[in-house]
Order: structure tokens, then sequence, then C-alpha cells
């Protein structure tokens, strides 16, 4: 793609962009948190399939008559044709409540044909798979740090690290905002996203590694431009496939299903972060630290090249 603006120049407003929006997201994390499903926070979810639109009072009204207080945000409609309700309790429900609550259904819901849905966690459970879940993300980005290290330079590890970083930070003030619940497979979303996004980042890298080959800077001004020329020269193929890829998420989002909804919501919102950071914040970081490098070379201390 032929260069529309020097992407290296205007990087500060870049980084201010995303300084800002992580501003914002610690803003969020602090006031609001995140609203933990049942996979990461002890007690029960309730899914009912009502066969007829949901009414939340009504809800309720069912979940009081056997004793059961519901949260004014514990009730979330689901479904197409808005007929699935799901509640949550803080608490794990004993089988005395689950009757309790399917004999409740037939006498509020008659339209509803399959009996409740009931999921817990206990607090064990729940503190494991959430230790877990963060475990897998930083082997996942360990490993990510490694690899670039090897195949490319420690500085390139580091820049690619920070984007992820900053794709998943995104995706997480996005969840705290909307007040999405943050399920396993938020966690699914985020390691696809991981993968997704380095495997971008690292395209880039390649093609200005491969420029660098050809024209070896001695100052900083070179080395800008040279990066300015490979992301401009895969830029196409960067916006191409990340149009592609969501797409299918977009698709899938609105047909796969409430039960996939917060992954491919997640998906969405990580695929146009991890275009952004992989153009404008990635390759614009490693030029900040490899040109610091060069301008010492200037004063008689080594040149590294790529």
């Amino acid at each position: 793609m032929k260069p529309k603006f020097d992407i290296i120049r205007l990087s500060k407003w870049f980084f201010l962009l995303s300084s800002l929006i992580t501003v914002a997201g610690i803003v969020v994390f602090a006031t609001l948190g995140f609203n933990l499903g049942t996979d990461f926070k002890a007690g029960s979810r309730v899914q009912m399939q009502l066969n007829q639109q949901v009414d939340e009072t009504k809800v309720r009204q069912m979940f009081n008559s056997v004793g059961l207080k519901v949260d004014n945000t514990a009730v979330t409609v689901a479904g197409t044709g808005r007929n699935v309700a799901i509640v949550r309790f803080p608490e794990v429900l004993t089988p005395t409540q689950i009757s309790q609550i399917d004999q409740a259904e037939s006498k509020y819901f008659p339209k509803a044909t399959v009996a409740p849905k009931v999921d817990t966690v206990d607090p064990y459970v729940a503190k494991q798979t959430a230790q877990k879940a963060a475990l897998s993300i930083l082997i996942a980005a360990a490993f990510i740090v490694i690899y670039i290290a090897i195949r490319f330079e420690f500085r390139f590890a580091v820049a690619g690290i920070v984007a992820l970083l900053h794709d998943a930070f995104i995706v997480l003030a996005a969840f705290a905002l909307l007040r999405r619940e943050v399920d396993l497979t938020f966690v699914a979303a985020i390691l696809t996203i991981v993968g997704y996004s380095i495997n971008d980042t690292i395209v880039i890298f390649d093609r200005i590694r491969e420029n660098l080959k050809i024209v070896k800077p001695k100052d900083v001004e070179t080395l800008k431009q040279v990066v300015n020329r490979s992301l401009w020269q895969t830029m196409s193929r960067s916006i191409n496939t990340v149009i592609t890829v969501l797409i299918a998420a977009v698709i899938l989002y609105f047909f796969g299903g409430v039960s996939i909804r917060n992954f491919t919501f997640a998906l969405i919102i990580g695929l146009v972060s991890g275009a952004y950071s992989s153009i404008f914040i990635a390759s614009p970081l490693w030029v900040v630290w490899r040109g610091r490098s060069l301008k010492k070379g200037k004063s008689g201390v080594k040149t590294h090249t790529a």
C-alpha cells in the first residue's frame, strides 16, 4: 500500500491515545471492578428457558417465593427472542432449593418445558480456576517473549509483549465498563487474541528485519523511514486479515448462541485493538528503543544493527 502518512512521526499521538485509554481503564477497574461469573466466584447460576419473553419482575417474584433474594444486577435476559433468563446467586444452592426453583418455574412460567439448568461452583474451585486462568495467560506471554527474543531480538520481544498487554487491557476495560460477565470463555478469548495479535506483529517485525538488511540505518531518521516503509508495505495484509476475521467474529456473535457471546464479544474488541497495536504501538515502541542505541553510536559507542 502507498504511504498515506508518516506513522512513526505521529507515534506520540498514538502513545497518547493508548495512555488515555489505559488511564480510563484503571478508573473503570477501581470504581466498578469486574462482573465475575460463577467460574471465578463461588455461587450458583440458574438458566431458565421460558418459551416466552422474560418478565424480570416476575422472575424476581418467582425466586422470592422460594426464599431467594435476587440482586439488582443478577438477572440477565438472553436468547434471540429474549426468552432465556439467567440468574446468578452468590451462594451455592442446595438440592432442596433447586427442587423448589423447579416447582416455582412450573407455577410462574407454565410455558417452560425444560427444567432450570443450575451450575454451581464452590469457593475452592472458583479460586483455583481464577489462578489457573491468570497463570495460563502469563505462561503464554512468557513463551511469546522467549520466541521473539530468539527469532528476532529482545527489543522486538518487549515491544511485542507491551502491545499484547495493551490489547488484553482494552478488552478487560470494555468488559468492566459494560458490566459483561467474565467467565472461562473470556479467558479463551484473551488467549486467542494474544495469539492473533502477536502473529500480526511478527509479520511487521519480519518485514522490518528484511528491510534492515537492505538499508542499514546510521541515524534515527533513516531508521524511522525504514520502519515507516515496512509498516505501509504490510498495511494491506494487516487490514485485510483483520477484516476477514472480524466478519466471521461478528456473524458468530449474532448467530452463535448465548453461550459463546462473551467469547465473540471479547474477540471482536481484541481483534480491533490487536490490529491497532500491531501497527501503531509495537513498531513505534521498537523505534524509540532502537533509536537510543543509534544515538549512542554517533558518540563512539558501538552501533547495533538488526
